[in-house]
């Protein structure tokens, strides 16, 4: 395992929220995941498996590989196959075990190519909402988070109870139900029917994560969505280029991120203190600041983490994690470092 740690003045980042229980997201386990002064770390992942070949060696290197640290917890920010691939039941019953091979409790946030675009024909033509209620009653059927340990984190009202909330120590954490393709409005069928409820209760998921966040007077807030929302001109890998200062699309879609990332940063704004929202969808590994506020000027408070995913599905070759410091007594909060598993390399990387 090669680990690569990035300078603290590009890899730090902070987040904070609760979830609003004195109890909730507690790790009962382990007495010391309720010590609110240590330091402890997590792993974040997503966008594989794509392949059969991800699915037979690269996730369960991965996993075993996540396995080998203490990690309070672990999160898979969505896109659990690739979008041309059949959304058959069989996939999301393997992913669930993938989850639970975990040794830490594990939480996922879905992605748009397990539901969103599985209208496609070469995904099966299935139903898209019928897909995303069938993750719903199978992979949020209960209040408890995944893995060999578990925890319990707030749940949002159904029907929305992928959307999670938890708290570790003094840092609260959040899942928020945002996915590619527009967030459902840009995809092959486009479903505002769909869309504008999610979106709103995910809104309100967001702003309740911030004001708990500021009750319990935490250090810093960590959101997961899936979705690459497209910060500004400059990042047109997922979604249309937006003017950051308006963040109104350049283009005829990208509406359905709007709303949200208005609600980010005005709620990040008001916060104060370091926020982080990890996304994947573009299978990139970057950690910056790409937010703005309408003025112009750079938010220095919420840092941007996108986890590496599949890059060739022929190959594990970014089938790869970070980990995640997360230390309340810094002001930074969180240090990222990227964990290359060394078995998922090409055979002329291998050490």
């Amino acid at each position: 395992m090669r680990r690569f740690l990035l300078p603290a003045a590009a890899a730090v980042i902070a987040a904070a929220s609760t979830a609003g229980l004195a109890g909730a997201g507690a790790d009962r386990d382990h007495p010391r995941h309720r010590d609110h002064g240590r330091a402890y770390e997590i792993g974040l992942w997503g966008d594989v498996p794509y392949s059969d070949v991800q699915t037979a060696e690269g996730v369960p290197n991965l996993v075993a590989d996540m396995n080998r640290h203490r990690l309070a917890f672990t999160v898979h920010d969505g896109d659990i196959k690739a979008e041309g691939s059949r959304c058959d039941d069989a996939v999301y019953a393997q992913f669930e075990r993938y989850l639970n091979a975990l040794e830490a409790p594990a939480l996922y946030t879905p992605g748009d190519n397990e539901w969103t675009d599985c209208d496609r024909p070469a995904a099966g033509g299935y139903d898209s909402e019928e897909r995303l209620d069938h993750i719903r009653a199978e992979l949020f059927d209960t209040p408890y988070s995944f893995g060999e340990r578990r925890i319990r984190p707030e749940v949002q009202a159904p029907p929305y109870v992928e959307n999670r909330r938890w708290q570790r120590g003094r840092v609260t954490y959040a899942t928020l139900h945002v996915v590619g393709s527009d967030d459902n409005l840009g995809d092959v069928a486009p479903d505002p029917a769909e869309q504008a409820p999610r979106s709103a209760a995910t809104i309100r998921w967001l702003r309740e994560t911030f004001a708990a966040a500021k009750r319990r007077r935490s250090a810093g807030v960590l959101l997961t969505t899936q979705a690459n929302p497209g910060f500004d001109l400059s990042d047109p890998t997922r979604a249309p280029t937006r003017d950051p200062r308006t963040l109104a699309p350049a283009g005829a879609d990208g509406g359905g991120f709007v709303s949200f990332l208005s609600a980010l940063r005005e709620e990040t704004i008001a916060y104060g203190k370091p926020v982080v929202l990890v996304h994947g969808d573009s299978h990139y590994f970057r950690v910056d600041k790409p937010l703005q506020d309408a003025a112009g000027y750079r938010i220095q408070n919420l840092t941007r983490l996108e986890t590496p995913g599949n890059n060739a599905q022929t190959a594990n070759n970014d089938v790869q994690w970070v980990r995640v410091g997360v230390d309340p007594s810094e002001p930074e909060v969180f240090a990222f470092h990227q964990e290359v598993v060394e078995a998922n390399l090409p055979p002329a990387y291998q050490p």
